[in-house]
Parts: structure tokens; sequence; C-alpha cells
């Protein structure tokens, strides 16, 4: 890829919604596949109450709308600002209770998985049927929207074409859960009519790889999460 379509696929623009301002991409195709759109707000005249306790609205008990799911609360019900990026707002946004519990939860994937992620980890990588494994770092790519494979060949995997992530897992920790020890994946190729297939083993070296192969395997167990979420909204 050369460096000006990269460039102009991670350009971005500062834009003003009714809920505040957002850094989006530059061209809405490049957007990341873990975003959300911006909800309708459910129109003034059609929420005379407070949707959340059924306060009447008046002069003194206002209306606000959540940034996050569009409908009506006082300001009770609707007081937290809290960091939004899955819709790319710069600054916090009012929320309800509610959405400011799933907000809070997503703002560890931003500020711990997607930055393990990006980094990548090293993996066996076992490409359809073939039965000889490559050794490759795996990545996410700095615009999301692309799992990039380097090794002796060099791979990108666009995140909107991926239809099946399943997490593989071994035994328990002492801590009672699962560890993570590989990832089976199947995404659609344009152009082709089945599925491709792309198996990533962590590998057995005592470098520390193989433990940061499972924080990236758990990252994405979590990505996966939120891309599902995007998809259905």
């Amino acid at each position: 890829m050369s460096s000006g379509v990269a460039a102009r696929r991670d350009a971005k623009k500062l834009v003003r919604s009714p809920s505040g301002l957002r850094m989006v991409p530059e061209h809405r195709a490049f957007g990341s596949p873990f975003g959300l759109e911006e909800p309708q707000w459910v129109p003034d005249k059609e929420c005379p109450r407070c949707m959340q306790c059924d306060a009447k609205f008046d002069f003194i008990t206002r209306k606000h709308h959540c940034r996050r799911c569009g409908k009506c609360f006082c300001d009770r019900c609707c007081s937290q600002k809290v960091p939004l990026r899955r819709m790319c707002f710069v600054d916090p946004v009012r929320q309800c209770a509610e959405c400011a519990l799933v907000s809070h939860r997503e703002a560890e994937f931003y500020d711990k998985q997607l930055k393990v992620l990006l980094s990548g980890a090293t993996f066996l990588v076992t490409f359809g049927d073939s039965e000889k494994p490559e050794t490759m770092v795996c990545r996410l790519s700095n615009n999301q929207r692309c799992l990039i494979l380097d090794g002796d060949n060099h791979h990108e995997i666009e995140i909107a074409h991926v239809c099946t992530v399943q997490i593989l897992t071994e035994g328990f920790t002492p801590g009672g859960s699962t560890r993570a020890t590989g990832m089976f994946l199947q995404y659609t190729v344009p152009g082709a009519e089945a599925a491709t297939q792309l198996r990533l083993m962590a590998g057995e070296d005592a470098n520390g790889s193989k433990r940061q192969a499972a924080a990236w395997l758990a990252a994405m167990h979590k990505a996966t999460k939120l891309l599902y979420e995007s998809r259905d909204q």
C-alpha cells in the first residue's frame, strides 16, 4: 500500500453534531469497524416525562438526551459525562446511568486492549488446509480496519470481512479461568465463493512471546464482542 493511500485512510476531520464535537475519518468508508453511529434522539414532543424515573418535565425539571441511546431523561437520571470513543467524541458526553456503565467498561478496551492489539504478537499461522504453519507477527492496523500478518509473506485481512472468530483455550489457570492459546478465524475474500480459514497458535518458547500472544488473544476476544455489537446496531 502506498504512503499516499495509507494517509488518506488515516485522515480525520473535526465535525460538530447536536451531541458534541467528533473526530471522524475523512472518508466514512475508512471508519473503525468497532465504531457506533450516533442514535436518533427521541423527539421532545414524544417524551413529556423522564424515561427512567417518570418525572414530568417543566421549567425546573429540564430534559436531556443521552448521547449513546438517544432517550430523554431528567438531569438526575442523565448527569454523568463519560468518554464515548466508539462514536469518536472528543470530550466526555452526557449519558444515562445504564449507558454510562457500558461506556466505562468499553474504556478499558481503548485504554488497554487496543494498545495490545496494535502492538501485535508472534504466532504460528496456518492458512486454509495447509499443514505447515508459518511464524508471523499479527497486529491490528492503526486505523483498526485490518489484521496485518508479517512473516516470510505479508497478508492483510479486513476486519469487515471476518465472519467467524473462535478463541481456542486450554486448561485452567490458578484463578479458575481458561488460558487462551490460539484463534480460529474465517473471513471472506472478494470474488471467492467459500470463506478462507486461518488458525493462529501461540508458540512454545521461553522468551515471553507466549505470554504476549495470550494477552493479544484476550484483547481480540474483547474486540470481537464490540465488532458484533457494531454489526447488530
